[in-house]
């Protein structure tokens, strides 16, 4: 699974990855996780951070941040419709 977190490197975006790296981790499940930084990359899939990409598909953006359970909820989503 490729994960992408997106956004500038604010404090939202690192907690952003810090759930999802605690929830990946939860589920025991493989996955190759970055951090897009840069603005041009970031709006070709929003405008609106921070935003969470999987397998190429934008899986959520901007407030509320994600809980746990939504981000459980898309990957286990994301596992089950391959």
């Amino acid at each position: 699974m490729d994960i992408k977190i997106l956004g500038p490197g604010c404090a939202n975006c690192y907690k952003v990855e810090e759930t999802v790296k605690k929830v990946v981790s939860q589920l025991g499940i493989q996955a190759e996780m970055s951090h897009i930084k840069d603005m041009k990359e970031i709006f070709k899939y929003t405008q609106v951070m921070p935003g969470l990409l999987v397998n190429g598909k934008l899986k959520h953006a901007g407030f509320p941040l994600p809980s746990e359970d939504k981000i459980r909820n898309i990957l286990i989503e994301e596992l089950s419709s391959k």
